[in-house]
């Protein structure tokens, strides 16, 4: 009984404290991606324009799973010596797998869910490889769980990878390692346009097609936000230096991070044309990584105080990112069979709305229940 108490004292002494710039950044992203996603549907003229740079919401989840799950696994390896696996797997399973086999149990069970026909293969969505060879134009339903398979195949190697790392002196040059594997990856994506996609007419289907499959889903091509996530979270524990930087300029970071987007944009302007497939997706993350430099940044506006809508809108961020498709299309349904505009503005507000009602529906039917179960696993790890 003692060691539990210990071990339950030593969990709660470890976790740091909540930082709600962050919270502000990940409302922005679910925004942006429900902004870019709703272009799909029937939308107002406007919301072309706006979330033209809608996808980048995703690389913004990227910076921020990057940072935030390297961070915690530093500090318990600075605490502790080592990794606890089944600890870490535990959180992440409870975390990721109830929502996400419910959205599955969805589409592959209710048809009207579906915002398109055709779906991959299960076993696609089961092991969290949907995104290689996923045929974008054929079997576009449930498209978006391609980053959710990028993030759960992270999850599963980056405790590993620094477990082999942490008794040899490689450890040390963790930040090497990054910005190298940072450069592969825009190196595969310059290879494979060339030799793939340049050769192909930039308006065909087979174009879209291929570009998505070959450059715009593959982990090994987006490892850019992912990679400047665990970047900064690294320097932040191990260098003292560009720790006190980070809290010294924090509104600096985030002008230089808006400067730089700004720029990101422009060279994506064309989301698929060769230097926003080869270049753009760098810029973009490393511009998104001083924002979130900027977030946790004691002395910057991000971090000073907490907003109750952007903290719930970001609680609800998963289950809004896994569900959202799904109910835009049935609220759009509804509205055109009782001859209700889709195309406008009002139609948009309930949608949203439609969306984060349904995040909440996740969060108490599933998430709630599920994080009771965690706890009680965790506790009876520790006996």
């Amino acid at each position: 009984m003692n060691l539990v108490i210990f071990a339950v004292k030593n969990m709660r002494t470890e976790r740091p404290e909540r930082l709600y710039g962050l919270d502000n950044l990940r409302a922005l992203a679910i925004l942006l991606v429900l902004l870019y996603h709703y272009r799909a549907f029937k939308h107002p003229v406007w919301v072309e324009t706006v979330g033209k740079f809608g996808w980048t919401g995703v690389d913004l989840f990227f910076v921020l799973s990057g940072f935030l799950i390297s961070s915690q696994l530093f500090r318990e390896m600075e605490s502790r010596g080592t990794i606890s696996l089944k600890t870490f797997y535990i959180k992440r399973f409870f975390r990721i797998i109830p929502s996400y086999l419910f959205t599955v149990f969805l589409y592959f069970t209710i048809p009207f869910f579906r915002e398109r026909e055709a779906l991959p293969p299960l076993w696609k969505f089961v092991t969290f490889t949907q995104n290689y060879g996923l045929n974008v134009i054929d079997q576009g339903t449930f498209s978006h769980a391609w980053s959710l398979c990028i993030e759960e195949q992270f999850y599963l190697i980056l405790p590993l990878l620094l477990l082999i790392l942490m008794p040899i002196k490689l450890f040390k040059y963790l930040a090497v390692l990054i910005v190298f594997l940072i450069a592969f990856s825009m190196m595969l994506r310059w290879v494979t346009w060339n030799e793939t996609i340049a050769v192909l007419d930039d308006n065909s289907l087979e174009f879209w097609c291929l570009w998505y499959m070959k450059i715009y889903y593959p982990t090994h091509a987006r490892l850019d936000g992912l990679g400047v996530g665990v970047l900064i979270g690294y320097l932040i524990q191990y260098s003292s230096l560009f720790k006190n930087r980070v809290h010294r300029h924090g509104n600096r970071l985030f002008l230089f991070g808006m400067v730089f987007l700004g720029i990101s944009f422009w060279i994506c302007n064309e989301q698929a044309s060769k230097n926003a497939s080869v270049f753009g997706f760098t810029l973009v993350a490393m511009s998104y990584g001083m924002i979130v430099m900027s977030a946790i940044s004691e002395s910057s506006f991000l971090s000073r105080k907490k907003l109750y809508i952007t903290s719930q809108l970001a609680a609800l961020s998963y289950a809004i990112y896994l569900s959202h498709k799904g109910i835009i299309h049935i609220v759009q349904n509804i509205f055109e069979r009782f001859d209700i505009p889709t195309s406008d503005g009002v139609c948009l507000i309930v949608c949203f709305l439609a969306c984060i009602a349904g995040g909440l529906v996740y969060r108490f039917v599933i998430e709630k229940p599920f994080t009771v179960i965690k706890s009680k696993v965790l506790k009876d790890h520790f006996l």
